[in-house]
């Protein structure tokens, strides 16, 4: 069964939600649903910033996975961190990623809009970017038809309650399932 780890933030980590509702598992039970069972290991730290998750890269990669789904670089918006930094940052773990030969999912993030135009512009922009510098796959917003949405969101209007995970599983699915072919032809006699 192939291993996928996701790196990044609360987003990723479950904040505020009791761990069967947080995302990896959310996600762990849809592929398993759509006939792709898959181990997702949840490297989502709450409060990281793209720094904490290149700096903890080298025990995620130390756990062997098969392929990695990358959601940094909310809290570096938050915080106003320069854009610079953060595709520095993002761009350092595209590449030990790829130098472990493990395929990769990149998630694209948005710019507060109280940051301003000219910040917004150059840090929506750094996603794609290295995504196709990288040749990586690529899902543009993580939060995809969530954010915004008091609905789908807990009360601080940030954090997708469990109706918003399910929402961003649902629309990140075919993405997954896409990087998980990639693994299954990278080692189609590998049996795990």
């Amino acid at each position: 069964m192939p291993k996928l780890v996701l790196i990044g933030d609360s987003l990723v980590a479950g904040y505020g939600l009791p761990e069967a509702e947080a995302f990896p598992v959310a996600l762990e039970r849809a592929l398993a649903a759509a006939g792709h069972p898959t181990t997702v290991v949840n490297a989502g730290v709450s409060g990281d910033t793209s720094a904490g998750g290149r700096a903890r890269l080298a025990w995620i990669l130390a756990d062997r996975p098969d392929a990695a789904l990358v959601e940094l670089g909310a809290n570096d918006g938050l915080r106003g961190i320069g854009p610079i930094e953060t595709r520095a940052n993002l761009d350092s773990i595209l590449t030990e990623l790829s130098a472990a030969d493990v395929p990769i999912l990149l998630t694209g993030m948005y710019a507060p809009p109280n940051l301003g135009r000219e910040y917004g512009a150059e840090f929506d922009g750094l996603y794609p970017d290295l995504a196709q510098t990288h040749g990586v796959a690529f899902y543009p917003f993580f939060l995809e038809g969530v954010a915004m949405e008091p609905g789908l969101n807990q009360a601080d209007g940030i954090h997708p309650n469990a109706a918003g995970v399910d929402r961003i599983v649902e629309a990140i699915l075919p993405y997954v399932l896409g990087l998980l072919a990639e693994v299954a032809l990278a080692a189609p006699d590998d049996e795990d």
